[in-house]
Protein backbone atom coordinates (compact mmCIF):
# COMPACT_ATOMS: atom_id res chain seq x y z
CA UNK A 1 0.00 0.00 0.00
CA UNK A 2 1.76 3.27 -0.93
CA UNK A 3 0.77 5.69 1.72
CA UNK A 4 -2.58 6.02 4.10
CA UNK A 5 -4.64 3.93 1.64
CA UNK A 6 -4.34 1.10 -0.64
CA UNK A 7 -6.63 2.04 -3.43
CA UNK A 8 -7.51 5.41 -2.86
CA UNK A 9 -3.43 7.05 -3.56
CA UNK A 10 -4.30 5.23 -6.87
CA UNK A 11 -6.85 8.11 -7.59
CA UNK A 12 -5.05 10.84 -5.56
CA UNK A 13 -1.93 10.16 -8.13
CA UNK A 14 -4.09 10.83 -11.03
CA UNK A 15 -6.41 13.32 -10.00
CA UNK A 16 -7.59 15.76 -7.09
CA UNK A 17 -9.80 14.67 -4.44
CA UNK A 18 -13.28 15.37 -6.34
CA UNK A 19 -12.48 13.36 -9.38
CA UNK A 20 -11.41 10.74 -7.00
CA UNK A 21 -14.74 10.78 -5.56
CA UNK A 22 -16.40 10.80 -8.63
CA UNK A 23 -14.61 7.49 -9.68
CA UNK A 24 -15.01 5.73 -6.08
CA UNK A 25 -19.08 6.17 -7.34
CA UNK A 26 -18.52 5.39 -10.92
CA UNK A 27 -16.61 2.20 -10.53
CA UNK A 28 -16.76 -0.85 -8.10
CA UNK A 29 -13.43 -0.67 -6.21
CA UNK A 30 -12.51 -2.50 -2.99
CA UNK A 31 -13.46 0.24 0.19
CA UNK A 32 -11.80 1.54 2.83
CA UNK A 33 -8.83 0.37 4.41
CA UNK A 34 -7.29 0.43 7.78
CA UNK A 35 -5.54 3.68 8.70
CA UNK A 36 -1.63 4.11 8.12
CA UNK A 37 0.94 4.63 10.68
CA UNK A 38 4.47 5.51 10.95
CA UNK A 39 4.35 5.12 14.33
CA UNK A 40 3.24 1.90 14.69
CA UNK A 41 5.28 0.23 17.01
CA UNK A 42 3.91 2.90 19.64
CA UNK A 43 0.17 1.50 18.38
CA UNK A 44 0.25 -2.35 18.61
CA UNK A 45 -3.14 -2.73 19.91
CA UNK A 46 -4.71 -0.57 17.28
CA UNK A 47 -3.86 -4.02 14.90
CA UNK A 48 -3.16 -6.67 17.05
CA UNK A 49 -5.47 -7.17 20.52
CA UNK A 50 -3.28 -9.38 21.74
CA UNK A 51 -1.18 -6.72 22.95
CA UNK A 52 -3.97 -5.15 25.08
CA UNK A 53 -2.04 -5.76 28.76
CA UNK A 54 0.85 -6.54 27.64
CA UNK A 55 2.89 -3.65 29.38
CA UNK A 56 1.83 -4.45 32.83
CA UNK A 57 0.06 -1.13 33.92
CA UNK A 58 -2.79 1.01 32.43
CA UNK A 59 -1.81 2.56 29.03
CA UNK A 60 -3.16 5.33 27.27
CA UNK A 61 -2.15 6.81 23.39
CA UNK A 62 -3.46 9.35 21.34
CA UNK A 63 -2.17 10.09 18.25
CA UNK A 64 -2.92 12.26 15.11
CA UNK A 65 -1.61 12.12 11.33
CA UNK A 66 -2.05 14.46 8.72
CA UNK A 67 -1.34 12.88 5.61
CA UNK A 68 -0.13 13.95 2.47
CA UNK A 69 -0.32 17.79 3.85
CA UNK A 70 -0.99 20.57 1.09
CA UNK A 71 -3.37 18.43 -1.12
CA UNK A 72 -7.22 19.49 -1.06
CA UNK A 73 -9.11 16.49 0.97
CA UNK A 74 -6.24 14.40 2.11
CA UNK A 75 -6.15 12.02 4.91
CA UNK A 76 -6.16 12.78 8.45
CA UNK A 77 -6.35 10.32 11.55
CA UNK A 78 -7.16 10.63 14.95
CA UNK A 79 -6.68 7.24 17.38
CA UNK A 80 -7.23 7.05 21.14
CA UNK A 81 -6.40 3.44 22.75
CA UNK A 82 -6.55 2.66 26.66
CA UNK A 83 -5.50 -0.97 27.50
CA UNK A 84 -4.68 -2.42 31.40
CA UNK A 85 -4.19 -5.70 32.52
CA UNK A 86 -7.29 -6.48 35.27
CA UNK A 87 -7.58 -8.48 38.01
CA UNK A 88 -8.14 -12.10 36.59
CA UNK A 89 -4.74 -13.37 36.16
CA UNK A 90 -3.41 -13.35 32.43
CA UNK A 91 -6.12 -11.26 31.31
CA UNK A 92 -6.74 -8.23 29.51
CA UNK A 93 -8.99 -5.33 28.37
CA UNK A 94 -8.57 -2.54 25.92
CA UNK A 95 -10.53 -0.27 24.10
CA UNK A 96 -9.94 1.70 20.55
CA UNK A 97 -11.34 4.55 18.96
CA UNK A 98 -10.18 5.58 15.39
CA UNK A 99 -11.30 8.44 13.35
CA UNK A 100 -10.57 8.76 9.54
CA UNK A 101 -11.38 11.54 6.91
CA UNK A 102 -10.73 11.88 3.65
CA UNK A 103 -12.30 14.77 2.07
CA UNK A 104 -16.60 14.72 2.27
CA UNK A 105 -15.83 10.76 3.52
CA UNK A 106 -15.84 10.08 7.69
CA UNK A 107 -15.61 6.93 9.51
CA UNK A 108 -15.06 5.86 12.73
CA UNK A 109 -14.30 2.34 14.51
CA UNK A 110 -14.84 1.62 18.37
CA UNK A 111 -12.87 -1.30 19.10
CA UNK A 112 -13.12 -3.27 22.32
CA UNK A 113 -10.22 -5.53 23.28
CA UNK A 114 -9.87 -8.40 25.07
CA UNK A 115 -6.45 -11.06 25.82
CA UNK A 116 -5.97 -14.02 27.60
CA UNK A 117 -1.69 -14.75 28.06
CA UNK A 118 0.02 -17.45 29.21
CA UNK A 119 3.42 -18.47 30.48
CA UNK A 120 5.68 -20.25 27.90
CA UNK A 121 9.52 -19.29 30.14
CA UNK A 122 10.76 -16.99 32.46
CA UNK A 123 10.04 -14.40 30.13
CA UNK A 124 8.03 -15.67 27.26
CA UNK A 125 4.15 -14.30 27.44
CA UNK A 126 2.07 -15.83 24.56
CA UNK A 127 -1.16 -13.91 24.51
CA UNK A 128 -4.76 -14.69 22.65
CA UNK A 129 -6.43 -11.76 21.29
CA UNK A 130 -10.35 -11.03 20.21
CA UNK A 131 -11.79 -7.78 18.82
CA UNK A 132 -15.26 -6.39 18.96
CA UNK A 133 -15.31 -3.85 16.56
CA UNK A 134 -18.57 -0.74 15.70
CA UNK A 135 -18.08 0.97 12.47
CA UNK A 136 -19.83 4.29 11.66
CA UNK A 137 -18.98 5.48 8.05
CA UNK A 138 -20.46 8.86 6.95
CA UNK A 139 -20.07 10.23 2.96
CA UNK A 140 -21.34 13.55 2.22
CA UNK A 141 -21.81 13.77 -1.51
CA UNK A 142 -23.41 17.47 -1.30
CA UNK A 143 -19.84 18.74 -0.77
CA UNK A 144 -18.85 17.42 -4.12
CA UNK A 145 -19.38 20.14 -7.14
CA UNK A 146 -21.44 18.49 -9.50
CA UNK A 147 -21.70 19.09 -12.71
CA UNK A 148 -25.00 19.67 -13.69
CA UNK A 149 -24.89 19.20 -17.72
CA UNK A 150 -23.47 15.60 -16.91
CA UNK A 151 -26.98 15.00 -15.85
CA UNK A 152 -28.15 13.85 -11.93
CA UNK A 153 -26.32 10.67 -10.69
CA UNK A 154 -28.83 9.20 -8.26
CA UNK A 155 -26.17 7.87 -6.26
CA UNK A 156 -24.93 11.06 -5.09
CA UNK A 157 -28.58 12.81 -3.79
CA UNK A 158 -28.27 11.22 -0.39
CA UNK A 159 -25.76 12.05 2.05
CA UNK A 160 -25.17 8.81 4.22
CA UNK A 161 -25.16 9.48 7.79
CA UNK A 162 -23.42 7.40 10.71
CA UNK A 163 -24.16 3.93 8.25
CA UNK A 164 -23.11 1.22 10.98
CA UNK A 165 -21.66 -2.15 10.49
CA UNK A 166 -20.16 -4.32 13.17
CA UNK A 167 -17.27 -6.48 12.59
CA UNK A 168 -14.44 -8.51 15.26
CA UNK A 169 -10.87 -9.56 14.39
CA UNK A 170 -8.34 -11.86 16.75
CA UNK A 171 -4.86 -11.66 16.65
CA UNK A 172 -1.58 -13.91 18.63
CA UNK A 173 1.07 -11.87 20.07
CA UNK A 174 4.10 -13.61 21.74
CA UNK A 175 6.76 -11.16 23.52
CA UNK A 176 9.74 -11.28 25.92
CA UNK A 177 12.12 -7.93 27.71
CA UNK A 178 13.47 -7.55 24.33
CA UNK A 179 11.98 -9.25 21.60
CA UNK A 180 8.21 -9.32 20.47
CA UNK A 181 6.16 -10.99 17.22
CA UNK A 182 2.34 -10.93 16.67
CA UNK A 183 -0.15 -11.90 14.08
CA UNK A 184 -3.52 -10.46 13.42
CA UNK A 185 -6.32 -9.81 11.07
CA UNK A 186 -8.23 -6.99 12.98
CA UNK A 187 -11.66 -7.09 10.51
CA UNK A 188 -12.80 -10.45 9.71
CA UNK A 189 -16.25 -9.33 8.04
CA UNK A 190 -15.64 -8.23 4.99
CA UNK A 191 -18.60 -5.32 4.70
CA UNK A 192 -20.33 -4.03 1.91
CA UNK A 193 -21.00 -0.41 2.20
CA UNK A 194 -23.29 0.13 -0.56
CA UNK A 195 -25.62 -1.72 -3.25
CA UNK A 196 -23.25 -4.42 -4.29
CA UNK A 197 -25.43 -4.78 -7.53
CA UNK A 198 -24.46 -0.84 -8.59
CA UNK A 199 -21.64 0.26 -9.70
CA UNK A 200 -20.83 1.90 -6.20
CA UNK A 201 -20.33 -1.09 -4.60
CA UNK A 202 -17.43 -0.75 -2.23
CA UNK A 203 -16.11 -3.55 0.27
CA UNK A 204 -13.38 -3.69 3.11
CA UNK A 205 -11.04 -6.66 2.50
CA UNK A 206 -9.59 -8.63 5.35
CA UNK A 207 -6.05 -7.16 6.37
CA UNK A 208 -3.32 -9.93 7.90
CA UNK A 209 -1.03 -8.41 9.96
CA UNK A 210 2.73 -9.13 11.06
CA UNK A 211 4.64 -7.34 13.50
CA UNK A 212 8.39 -7.72 15.21
CA UNK A 213 10.81 -6.57 16.51
CA UNK A 214 14.05 -6.47 18.13
CA UNK A 215 15.85 -4.56 21.23
CA UNK A 216 19.56 -5.01 21.34
CA UNK A 217 21.29 -2.87 24.36
CA UNK A 218 24.28 -2.29 22.48
CA UNK A 219 25.85 -0.42 25.75
CA UNK A 220 24.48 1.21 29.20
CA UNK A 221 23.18 3.89 27.41
CA UNK A 222 22.27 2.94 23.88
CA UNK A 223 19.46 0.90 22.71
CA UNK A 224 18.62 -0.12 19.47
CA UNK A 225 15.25 -1.55 17.90
CA UNK A 226 14.52 -2.79 14.76
CA UNK A 227 11.26 -3.37 13.64
CA UNK A 228 8.59 -4.41 10.56
CA UNK A 229 5.30 -4.37 9.67
CA UNK A 230 4.11 -6.72 7.33
CA UNK A 231 0.09 -6.25 5.28
CA UNK A 232 -1.30 -8.66 3.06
CA UNK A 233 -4.85 -7.32 1.93
CA UNK A 234 -6.44 -9.50 -1.18
CA UNK A 235 -5.81 -7.60 -4.50
CA UNK A 236 -3.81 -4.79 -3.14
CA UNK A 237 0.26 -4.71 -3.43
CA UNK A 238 2.14 -5.69 -0.37
CA UNK A 239 3.09 -3.67 2.44
CA UNK A 240 6.07 -3.91 4.25
CA UNK A 241 7.46 -1.09 6.57
CA UNK A 242 10.88 -1.61 8.24
CA UNK A 243 12.20 0.66 10.70
CA UNK A 244 15.38 1.43 13.32
CA UNK A 245 15.70 3.61 16.65
CA UNK A 246 18.03 4.18 18.87
CA UNK A 247 17.17 5.35 22.74
CA UNK A 248 19.60 7.04 24.23
CA UNK A 249 19.92 7.29 27.91
CA UNK A 250 16.81 5.91 28.51
CA UNK A 251 15.70 9.51 27.16
CA UNK A 252 15.85 10.56 23.59
CA UNK A 253 14.74 8.01 20.55
CA UNK A 254 16.14 8.69 16.87
CA UNK A 255 14.86 6.64 14.19
CA UNK A 256 14.04 6.37 10.24
CA UNK A 257 11.42 4.44 8.41
CA UNK A 258 11.07 3.13 5.06
CA UNK A 259 7.48 1.82 3.65
CA UNK A 260 8.58 -0.18 0.72
CA UNK A 261 8.17 1.55 -2.57
CA UNK A 262 6.04 4.34 -0.81
CA UNK A 263 7.92 6.55 1.31
CA UNK A 264 11.24 7.70 3.77
CA UNK A 265 10.18 8.34 7.44
CA UNK A 266 11.85 10.76 10.46
CA UNK A 267 11.11 9.94 13.78
CA UNK A 268 12.06 11.69 17.25
CA UNK A 269 10.87 10.56 20.49
CA UNK A 270 11.16 12.02 24.03
CA UNK A 271 10.90 10.04 27.03
CA UNK A 272 9.52 12.90 29.88
CA UNK A 273 9.78 10.67 32.40
CA UNK A 274 9.17 7.31 33.48
CA UNK A 275 5.07 7.47 32.79
CA UNK A 276 5.10 9.84 29.32
CA UNK A 277 6.34 9.37 25.85
CA UNK A 278 6.00 12.29 23.49
CA UNK A 279 6.79 11.15 19.29
CA UNK A 280 6.64 12.50 16.34
CA UNK A 281 7.50 11.35 12.53
CA UNK A 282 7.27 13.10 8.97
CA UNK A 283 6.91 11.19 6.06
CA UNK A 284 8.04 11.68 2.27
CA UNK A 285 6.32 10.02 -0.36
CA UNK A 286 8.95 8.73 -3.23
CA UNK A 287 6.15 7.95 -5.87
CA UNK A 288 5.37 10.55 -7.90
CA UNK A 289 2.84 12.15 -5.46
CA UNK A 290 5.90 13.07 -3.18
CA UNK A 291 7.02 15.47 -5.85
CA UNK A 292 3.97 17.03 -5.92
CA UNK A 293 4.14 20.86 -5.04
CA UNK A 294 1.00 20.53 -3.04
CA UNK A 295 1.90 17.75 -1.39
CA UNK A 296 4.47 18.60 1.82
CA UNK A 297 4.30 15.04 3.07
CA UNK A 298 2.84 13.74 6.13
CA UNK A 299 3.04 14.29 10.02
CA UNK A 300 2.22 12.26 13.29
CA UNK A 301 2.69 13.01 16.98
CA UNK A 302 2.14 10.17 19.28
CA UNK A 303 1.53 10.69 23.34
CA UNK A 304 1.27 7.84 25.47
CA UNK A 305 0.78 7.75 29.47
CA UNK A 306 1.29 4.76 31.74
CA UNK A 307 0.33 4.77 35.03
CA UNK A 308 3.70 2.63 36.06
CA UNK A 309 2.45 1.58 40.14
CA UNK A 310 5.71 0.81 41.42
CA UNK A 311 7.11 4.00 41.99
CA UNK A 312 9.77 2.88 44.76
CA UNK A 313 12.65 2.68 42.21
CA UNK A 314 12.98 4.20 38.73
CA UNK A 315 12.15 1.99 36.04
CA UNK A 316 13.54 1.45 32.22
CA UNK A 317 11.16 2.49 30.10
CA UNK A 318 9.33 -0.11 28.05
CA UNK A 319 11.00 0.02 24.31
CA UNK A 320 7.86 -1.55 22.39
Amino acid sequence: MKGHKTHISVFIKTTKFICMLALFCTFGIFGQQDAQYTQYMYNTVSVNPGYAGSRGNLSMAALHRSQWVGLEGAPVTQTFNAHSPIGYRGVGLGLSIVNDRIGPTSETYFDIDFSYTVYTSTEGRLSFGLKGSAHLLDVRFSELNQDPSAGVDPTLQTDIDNRFSPNFGAGIYYHTNKFYAGLSVPRFLQTTHFDESSLSAAREQMNFYLITGYVFQLNPMLKFKPTLLTKVTQGAPLQVDLSANFMINDKFILGGAYRWDAAFSGMFGFQVNEDFLIGVAYDKETTELGKAVFNSGSFEVLLRYDFIKSKGNVKSPRFF
